[in-house]
């Protein structure tokens, strides 16, 4: 799996719960305490790749608004992508607190 950007995992992050295109921009703007916002023409471009990949599903709520559901294989990438995240996360923490880490297995 090819690491994911920011913009990508903070969409499939909102997507935990079904929600138009509206709502994820402000789920992201919320998340993230108004630190990161995602136009809608880079969202919908990230959205369609997401979708084309697997990762999401489109359908119609009864207002006729797209909504986005994540899939089981989007929340897999997920998992893989927060656990990908972590480990810099760690090294990041152990770095700064002094510690060595074994970046190249030495």
């Amino acid at each position: 799996m090819e690491p994911m950007t920011d913009s990508t995992y903070l969409i499939l992050l909102s997507l935990l719960e079904p929600r138009h295109g509206y709502a994820i921009m402000k789920g992201i703007s919320d998340m993230t305490h108004d630190s990161v916002s995602i136009g809608p023409a880079s969202m919908y471009t990230i959205l369609k790749k997401l979708e084309k990949k697997g990762d999401i599903r489109l359908k119609e709520d009864k207002d006729r608004k797209k909504i986005y559901v994540i899939t089981d294989q989007g929340k897999a990438d997920l998992v893989k992508e927060v656990e990908r995240r972590r480990m810099f996360y760690e090294a990041g923490r152990s770095l700064l607190n002094g510690d060595r880490v074994d970046v190249y297995g030495i």
